[in-house]
């Protein structure tokens, strides 16, 4: 049996990973990718503090998660597509409409 330390250590990596390209990287794609990864990092370690604590609340809270994950990227993809549509551009620093 794979011992806990060892899915929640996948969970932080997979968690580092996410933020180091969201930080990183100003393609925004990569940086939608880069929370899609952040949110399975997550998922895996509430998958496997679920498993371990023998309660189903974290499964059903990783249901949640992906449901939001997936609203996310519909919509983001749809704001990114219009976007490149009118700048012709992805990097995240060329796209100066939204500051206030």
């Amino acid at each position: 049996m794979v011992p806990l330390y060892w899915y929640l250590w996948l969970g932080s990596v997979v968690f580092a990973i996410g933020v180091f390209g969201f930080l990183a990287r100003r393609n925004i794609i990569i940086m939608f990718l880069s929370i899609e990864l952040m949110l399975n990092g997550v998922n895996i370690s509430l998958v496997a503090l679920s498993h371990y604590m023998q309660d189903l609340r974290g499964q059903i809270l990783v249901f949640f998660v992906i449901a939001v994950a997936a609203a996310e990227a519909a919509i983001g993809l749809a704001i990114i597509i219009a976007m490149f549509r009118n700048k012709a551009t992805l990097h995240a620093d060329e796209i100066a409409e939204m500051k206030g």
